[in-house]
C-alpha cells in the first residue's frame, strides 16, 4: 500500500534507518538489503546501527511496526469516513485506495506485504510483525462491514472478518501482479473488480434512493472535485514518504 511513511529523515540514527530500511525493502525485497546498504543510506554508522538495533531482522520488526502506524494514521484521516452510511464508507476505502496508487511500484506497495512473503518461513519476528499489520487494517474495515451487514438487513454465510481480510488478499495480490508487471494499472482493475464485487454483496444498485449514486462518488472522483481529491492524496502520501 502506498500509504506510510517513512519517518522523516532529518531525525535521529534511528529514524534514518528506519525511513532507510522502508524505502529499500520496499525496492529490492529483504533479504537482498544490506546492513552496509542501510547504513550507507541512512548516513549511519554500523554502530549506530548495532546501537538500536541488534540485528536486521529487528530494524524489519520495527520498520513494519512504523508502518503500520503510519497507515492507520493516513487512513484514519481520509475522507471517506464522512459518510453516514457504512457501505458507502467501504466504498469510499476502496476509491481511497485507488486514488493513491501514484509514483512507481515500490511507491505504492506493501512493505508489510513484501517482507511477509519473503520472511513467512524463515523469520517468525517478522512474519508476526506484518501479519499483524495486515490484520489490524482489515479489523478497522471489519467493523464498517459489520454495520452494513445490519444496516442492509445481509444474513449471508460469509463474515464481516472474512470479507475485510479478502479486500487484503485481493489488494496484496494486485500489488505482487504490478511488480510483475510493472503498472499500477492491474492494481486499479483489481480495486474496481472488488468495488462492484462488494456492491453485488449488498445488493446495491447503480442509481436510486440510497445508492452510491454518480454524485456521490463525485466526492471522491467525479468533475472538479477529483483533481483536487487526487492531489491533495498524493501530497500526503509523498510528505508521509519523506
Amino acid at each position: 500500500m502506498r500509504p506510510p511513511a517513512e519517518p522523516a529523515s532529518t531525525g535521529g540514527a534511528r529514524s534514518k534507518l528506519l525511513s532507510a530500511a522502508i524505502s529499500i525493502i520496499r525496492k529490492k525485497g529483504y533479504a537482498a538489503t544490506s546492513v552496509d546498504e542501510l547504513c550507507a543510506s541512512a548516513g549511519v554508522t554500523k554502530g549506530a546501527f548495532f546501537h538500536h538495533f541488534p540485528s536486521k531482522d529487528s530494524l524489519a520488526v520495527a520498520a513494519a511496526n512504523h508502518w503500520s502506524e503510519s497507515s492507520s494514521a493516513l487512513f484514519a484521516a481520509a475522507p471517506y469516513h464522512q459518510f453516514a452510511d457504512p457501505l458507502d464508507r467501504i466504498l469510499g476505502y476502496l476509491d481511497f485506495r485507488k486514488a493513491i496508487l501514484v509514483g512507481d511500484v515500490a511507491d505504492f506497495t506493501c512493505l508489510a506485504g513484501t517482507m511477509l512473503q519473503e520472511a513467512y518461513g524463515t523469520h517468525p519476528d517478522i512474519r508476526d510483525a506484518c501479519g499483524e499489520t495486515i490484520a489490524s487494517h482489515a479489523a478497522r474495515l471489519e467493523a464498517d462491514i459489520a454495520d452494513a451487514m445490519k444496516r442492509y438487513h445481509l444474513r449471508a454465510p460469509w463474515t464481516a472478518e472474512s470479507l475485510a481480510l479478502h479486500t487484503q488478499a485481493v489488494l496484496q495480490g494486485a500489488f505482487i501482479l504490478a511488480k510483475a508487471k510493472g503498472t499500477a494499472a492491474v492494481v486499479a482493475a483489481s480495486i474496481d473488480h472488488l468495488r462492484r464485487y462488494i456492491e453485488l454483496l449488498f445488493r446495491r444498485r447503480a442509481s436510486g434512493t440510497g445508492t452510491w449514486t454518480a454524485s456521490k462518488a463525485r466526492i471522491h472522483r467525479g468533475p472538479g472535485r477529483s483533481r483536487q481529491y487526487r492531489s491533495q492524496q498524493i501530497f500526503t502520501c509523498q510528505k508521509a514518504m519523506g
